[in-house]
């Protein structure tokens, strides 16, 4: 989309006055986490400090306005823009039903309340997660290889359509036989082992022995 259209759309929004009053202050900042003289977290912790008084930083917050009102309009305005991204929500979106889906045990919800176990259940679950992914990968470019040495023709819209995150021919819980034919002991057999007596507690005597 043309910036004077922009303009137009933005005019009596932003306060343009602020962003060329500061401009070279602005650039200046820019090209100094260009070159690595300073990093960009230095600077937003510099700019956070006393804001309402810090003029760079309403500038700067201003120009983020800009740029963000210049990305809304271009994609109300480009088709290809809006489909692009609802794609990459969409595959965003379906990693992260992925990820929960190899976390089947607890739902994915993190029972722990310490941090750093936390961290690691998120990195293990992970792990985990783009293992079945490499393996997704691996299987699918073999059967493409496969497909292309018998001649046929796989154009990039197809290949567009694939995803690693399949689940269907994963036996996640795996295989539990019962064998109902087996014949059951009458008595109680090795499941004596489970029935323990408990002594009683001598801090209540009157309390009778239990079995457990």
């Amino acid at each position: 989309m043309p910036l004077d259209r922009a303009r137009r759309h933005a005019a009596g929004i932003h306060d343009w006055a602020l962003i060329e009053t500061h401009f070279q202050d602005m650039l200046r900042v820019a090209i100094s986490i260009k070159l690595g003289k300073i990093t960009a977290s230095t600077i937003l912790r510099r700019l956070g400090t006393y804001s309402r008084k810090n003029k760079l930083y309403w500038a700067f917050r201003e120009l983020g306005k800009v740029v963000r009102t210049l990305f809304l309009l271009h994609y109300i305005d480009d088709v290809e823009v809006r489909k692009t991204i609802n794609a990459a929500t969409n595959k965003s979106e379906e990693f992260n039903g992925f990820v929960k889906w190899a976390f089947f045990a607890g739902e994915g919800i993190i029972a722990e309340n310490v941090q750093h176990e936390q961290r690691k259940i998120v990195r293990y679950n992970q792990l985990v997660a783009n293992l079945i992914i490499l393996h997704n990968v691996e299987q699918m470019t073999r059967v493409l290889a496969e497909l292309r040495d018998e001649g046929r023709t796989i154009g990039p819209e197809a290949l567009a359509e694939l995803s690693p995150y399949r689940t269907s021919h994963i036996n996640r819980l795996g295989d539990y036989t019962l064998d109902l034919n087996r014949e059951i002991d009458s008595g109680l057999g090795h499941n004596r082992l489970f029935f323990t007596r408990i002594p009683a507690d001598p801090r209540y005597p009157w309390r009778k022995q239990a079995r457990q």
